[in-house]
């Protein structure tokens, strides 16, 4: 990397520096392979599956030998990756911004995978050994000849099938690559019918990606069936080339109805059992687990998400029993990793209870005040692995940390010490933990052996290191505590004076900030070396705290957020050389919405914002995220014109007029580009001046390289000249 790079190029041109860093792990039962997706360098976006055998014995590091099992190129005999619209969506969803093989799936054995490239579909025998790929006889990766194109194959746990979508049908293909055919589909006149698909606010909210799961024994399916006719259609176009007739999109506005999904179950033999439940007064599909441990699990809400249930699934009936109901008078959060079955058959759930989030293992709590659960890594016989930080009655509460907990029988143990944020797989006798650090630049993946969890390999990264260091300074501010971190010029010494602000945070639900890792800061970073003073700052709304603490924008984002930020910046000023006459904002998403929200209703505490891809008018958002928040528009259009940015009864009157520039992608089909055409005519209409920058092609991500690095170039020279600096 040369020295002359500039951080903005090198920040696009790596996708954040993620490319080249291992990602998607999944660990044997026995330990023995540690299965994983990595380009070939920090520049390479597209993806190779990897396995690294795990060697016992081996000294810290040593203790394994990696080995390419599918590269992308090879299998494209070099042509160009092909992607589908539905395909592209998926993505989309999951801000999947490389290329390649961007998932994969595995059998019960964790000896076969499945994948889909350029909607073809193959298979990798993860066991095969060089020579093994070397021969004819058993290569290391086929491809089936099935229906294309494909999308999100799997593998039954046995390994003798593999299922996938194409068409909007549930296919099933036995793993020779015979008998391939269709076990749930749409029907005459079904157009808007999907199997084996998760709907959009699934996908987009929830953080359930998938629409079918396998039976334990291989012989039948669980799977969604999504009817979106009753979703209102919305068009989005590119105005660069009138010439293509505009996308039609189905997107379930707050107030407006939701896809219709629904549950069956599939036989191999053709057979088909309806699963039943209260769907009116449960409508979310939001989890559903299957293992050998118990019948399938599943969790349905309410649409106010204020009540849900857990359902076990008769397999003979369809029928379900409810196992345990929930109730919130905010909203119920969903978790990763639950609900699941111990192998006695115990549920295991992630609860809010008397003020903490915690573990819950049957009727039993097993974790307090002293932890914030985050999500459930794994369930085994020795007990449940799970990441969490410090809680409400935490004697140490670092700021930004996340650890890696085991809880059992005789009770819980941290795993992971090292100041940072921590994840984990296990398989067997092996936990592959991946940590960041302050520190140091990306994440280190190590794999750990026995009850003592000893080193004995790594799964190195190809991951560019950047050609800046990130300084944060990780505290809390002020009386509220508020999670913040403050980033200076690297040249900057005391007595050099105050400098101008620039507020950088995400601000909302889902999107915490000041984490302890080095890389989460870099862009914050860059921006101190052009002569500010960042700050980040996880105000009320944001997790990793308490239940209290993120549900207190209940009914009120504009209020709680935006006064956590000014609460923050004047505590912090305290302390640090921030120029109060001088502060600007910027946020991407509801990051957006808040620069935006800051300029208009606290022209005296903000002189300038940039405002990217900002929800203005809520009732434009979807379902699941804002009626969780505001309610229903039908029966409280107050609390959504109070939140909303194109009303200007909510801007502050009398006073100054900031400048403001915002920027949205045409092609957001999360945002759509209606939010800040909304805003901008509610400016103009009222004769204040502002910017906007229209991204052609864009979605609400934005991987393009020369989109990224330029983006970063214009909000520097906006904010200069809005706070006449040199």
């Amino acid at each position: 990397m040369s020295d002359h790079l500039s951080f903005p190029r090198q920040h696009a041109r790596t996708q954040r520096f993620t490319l080249g860093a291992p990602r998607s792990l999944t660990v044997s039962p026995d330990g023995e392979r540690v299965v994983f997706l990595r380009s070939a360098s920090g520049t390479d976006r597209a993806n190779r599956l990897w396995v690294l055998d795990v060697r016992e014995g081996g000294g810290e590091g040593d203790g394994g030998a990696e080995r390419l099992v599918a590269d992308p190129g090879a299998l494209l005999a070099g042509a160009r990756e092909e992607l589908t619209a539905e395909e592209r969506a998926r993505r989309e969803r999951s801000r999947e911004g490389s290329a390649g093989i961007v998932a994969y799936a595995v059998d019960g054995a964790v000896r076969t995978a499945a994948f889909a490239l350029s909607g073809r579909l193959f298979t990798a025998d993860l066991t095969a050994d060089a020579a093994g790929a070397a021969s004819r006889e058993k290569p290391r990766v086929r491809e089936l000849p099935v229906a294309a194109p494909v999308i999100d194959p799997r593998p039954s746990p046995d390994g003798r099938h593999v299922a996938y979508v194409s068409g909007g049908a549930l296919r099933v293909v036995a793993a020779d690559g015979s008998g391939d055919r269709v076990v749930a589909g749409p029907g005459d006149g079904e157009g808007h019918v999907t199997w084996g698909l998760a709907e959009f606010v699934a996908a987009e909210e929830m953080d359930r990606s998938r629409g079918y799961w396998w039976s334990p024994d291989g012989d039948r399916l669980l799977a969604a069936r999504v009817d979106d006719s009753p979703v209102r259609r919305w068009w989005i176009a590119d105005p660069a080339n009138p010439r293509d007739a505009p996308a039609e999109v189905a997107y379930p506005a707050a107030g407006t109805p939701n896809a219709e999904v629904t549950l069956a179950l599939c036989g191999l033999d053709g057979s088909r059992t309806e699963v039943t439940w209260d769907r009116e007064r449960y409508p979310y599909l939001a989890r559903a687990h299957w293992s050998a441990a118990g019948p399938p699990l599943l969790l349905v809400q309410s649409r106010d998400q204020r009540g849900q249930a857990y359902l076990t699934v008769d397999v003979t009936t369809g029928r379900t029993t409810v196992a345990r109901t929930e109730q919130d008078p905010a909203w119920l959060e969903l978790s990763t990793g639950v609900p699941a079955w111990t192998p006695d058959g115990r549920m295991v759930r992630i609860e809010d209870r008397d003020g903490a989030r915690v573990l819950v293992v049957g009727d039993e709590a097993v974790t307090d005040a002293r932890l914030h659960v985050r999500a459930v890594l794994d369930v085994a016989a020795d007990g449940v692995l799970f990441t969490a930080s410090a809680g409400r009655d935490a004697k140490d509460p670092g700021v930004g940390e996340v650890h890696v907990h085991h809880a059992d029988a005789d009770g819980v143990t941290r795993l992971t010490s090292a100041v940072g944020t921590h994840t984990a797989v296990r398989g067997g006798p092996s936990t592959v933990v991946s940590g960041t650090a302050l520190d140091r630049p990306g994440a280190e993946v190590r794999v750990l052996r026995g009850e003592a969890l000893t080193e004995v390999a790594r799964v190195a990264s190809y991951a560019e290191r950047p050609v800046l260091t990130a300084c944060p300074v990780l505290t809390r501010a002020g009386e509220r505590g508020i999670p913040a971190a403050v980033l200076l010029p690297s040249g900057y010494r005391e007595g050099d004076g105050p400098l101008p602000v620039l507020m950088d945070p995400y601000g909302g639900p889902h999107g915490q900030r000041v984490v302890a890792s080095h890389n989460a800061h870099l862009t914050s970073q860059w921006f101190a070396e052009q002569g500010f003073a960042v700050v980040v700052a996880d105000g009320r709304g944001t997790p990793g705290t308490s239940p209290e603490w993120e549900k207190a924008i209940a009914g009120d984002f504009a209020g709680v957020t935006l006064d956590d930020q000014v609460h923050a910046l004047r505590a912090l000023a305290a302390s640090h050389p921030l120029d109060l006459e001088r502060v600007a904002i910027r946020g991407w998403s509801y990051g957006g919405y808040l620069a935006a929200l800051a300029v208009l209703r606290r022209p005296d505490v903000f002189h300038a914002a940039v405002s990217g891809a900002p929800v203005t008018d809520w009732r434009l958002y979807d379902t699941h995220y804002t009626e969780r928040y505001l309610g229903d528009p039908g029966s409280a259009p107050e609390v959504y014109a109070a939140n909303s940015l194109t009303d200007p009864a909510g801007w502050a009157r009398g006073g100054p007029v900031r400048p403001l520039m915002v920027v949205h992608g045409l092609a957001d089909d999360n945002v759509v580009a209606a939010h800040t055409l909304r805003l901008s005519s509610a400016l103009l209409a009222a004769g204040r001046p502002h910017q906007v920058l229209p991204l052609s092609g864009v979605t609400h991500m934005t991987p393009q390289e020369q989109v990224a690095e330029n983006l970063l170039l214009l909000q520097v020279d906006f904010l200069k000249r809005a706070l006449s600096m040199p």
